[in-house]
């Protein structure tokens, strides 16, 4: 299979709920806004959306509710991880036959597998569903962090596409780069460090600060992309606070605070996240003030 070149910025959606359940209304009009907004790519069902809260049933109505509504205008990166191989890869193949680009596939959490078994669980996943998949290493979260020898065994397979990284590790984006190829696609998964991360050789960032302001991360990515160190840089000024706010509560409870106040979804989270902390509130209004979203 011919390798894709996702590039630039990929919104990690949320799932908004409506008493209990998925609000699709809501969800569609977010799609729109992100697509209007400019992002490159739109990613359902990951960590921000709520994915381990969701059932089987909703897991796979918000992936092809966002393939519908976003009718091939952007590329369709859907989550579809688990720390069973089995369940990952039905996710996988739900995904390819609703018409998704790409799936994303989170390391195995709780399992703590080895580095051996990391491998056996990507390449089993590739083996059984012809479609691009990016490893999400983020061990912050899962216990768990796939090192770079195993992206590198990875990357040789046709059809493990690339990564995206929320380690934060900008050091580890120049040596995966130089270890798995040019054709290996590396997407941040850390706003905060996406300016270093691209420096380092990344192509783009799935991004959980673009659903409050898809417009001004989708400009900060294009800056980058064609090169416009000095553009970027001014605009990661701008939304530094955003990016730090948003993870001032469990995400993505300040996300959906955010999104609310912009009068696009309902506040609601489902347990074991709570509606985000009053506390927060007043720096994420002025992060969202200092990123132009907010007069």
């Amino acid at each position: 299979m011919t390798r894709p070149r996702f590039r630039g910025v990929f919104t990690a959606l949320v799932t908004p709920f409506r008493r209990g359940l998925l609000d699709e209304e809501a969800f569609v009009a977010l799609v729109e806004r992100q697509i209007a907004g400019g992002v490159h790519g739109l990613v359902p069902v990951g960590t921000t959306g709520e994915t381990s809260t969701l059932s089987h049933a909703e897991h796979r109505r918000v992936v092809e509710l966002c393939v519908k509504t976003a009718a091939g205008r952007v590329p369709v990166i859907a989550g579809a991880g688990s720390n069973a191989t089995a369940e990952a890869i039905e996710l996988a193949r739900h995904a390819k036959d609703i018409g998704a680009d790409a799936a994303l596939v989170v390391t195995p959490y709780y399992n703590r597998p080895s580095q051996e078994g990391l491998y056996q669980h990507y390449a089993a996943i590739a083996e059984a569903v012809d479609l691009p998949l990016l490893v999400y290493n983020v061990p912050s979260r899962t216990s768990i962090d796939i090192s770079n020898d195993t992206l590198k065994r990875l990357s040789a397979l046709p059809n493990i596409a690339g990564v995206k990284d929320a380690t934060g590790d900008l050091p580890r984006a120049s040596l995966q780069r130089l270890m798995c190829g040019k054709d290996w696609v590396m997407l941040s998964g850390d706003d905060p460090s996406g300016l270093g991360y691209m420096a380092h050789g990344g192509h783009g960032c799935i991004s959980v600060t673009s659903n409050v302001a898809p417009k001004a991360v989708a400009d900060f990515y294009e800056a980058l992309l064609r090169g416009d160190w000095s553009a970027a840089l001014a605009a990661q000024d701008r939304l530094i606070h955003l990016h730090k706010a948003l993870f001032l509560d469990s995400s993505p409870a300040p996300t959906k605070f955010a999104l609310a106040h912009l009068g696009l979804c309902a506040e609601e989270a489902r347990l074991p996240i709570t509606p985000c902390a009053e506390a927060a509130k007043p720096a994420i209004l002025e992060a969202m003030r200092d990123a132009g979203v907010l007069n």
